[in-house]
């Protein structure tokens, strides 16, 4: 059951973030045929594609925390033993926890504090801009919940099917 709920949880990750670059891809497509074509553009599409993104990014570094894909200093870690690599893992976790719940923290603040702000062309509460933050991070506390045993344990990320290590981009190639 708690296997099913992740990959659902995953799944519904997955999905938002290819709905943000499908509407990213399409406003901004939009926006540069109709530049070509007419002379003129949409005031509002550089807007809604710079905040599509910052949404994008937010979303989707959970799914890049899952496969390992951020950047990560390894030389301590593959100097120390075997035990000793499990306890550095676990205090990694637990860092990376308190920073996260910190930044949901802090980024529940700064949405707060921009509620009453607009932005310019689509006249959008920078407070739906700015969620992206509490909300990332929020995401990205779950996801290291649900990888931290297999990554504290044997240094293990959630492997997507079809993805080896040797391919160019993958997680630890």
């Amino acid at each position: 059951m708690t296997r099913r709920i992740e990959r659902i949880f995953v799944s519904l990750n997955e999905l938002a973030v290819i709905g943000l670059l499908a509407s990213m891809t399409l406003i901004v497509g939009a926006n540069v045929a109709l530049r070509y074509t007419t002379n003129h553009s949409l005031p509002w599409a550089d807007e809604a594609a710079r905040y599509l993104m910052i949404w994008m990014t937010f979303l989707g570094a959970g799914l890049a925390l899952r496969m390992g894909g951020h950047v990560a200093i390894t030389n301590l870690h593959d100097f120390i033993g075997t035990r000793s690599q499990q306890w550095l893992r676990a205090v990694i976790v637990l860092v990376l926890l308190i920073f996260f719940a910190f930044m949901v923290y802090v980024g529940w603040q700064y949405m707060q504090r921009a509620r009453f702000q607009q932005t310019p062309a689509l006249r959008l509460s920078f407070q739906y801009v700015y969620a992206a933050m509490p909300v990332g991070f929020s995401l990205l506390i779950v996801h290291l919940l649900l990888i931290a045993k297999p990554f504290i344990q044997a240094g293990l990320y959630k492997q997507d099917q079809g993805v080896s290590d040797a391919a160019p981009g993958a997680a630890n190639g």
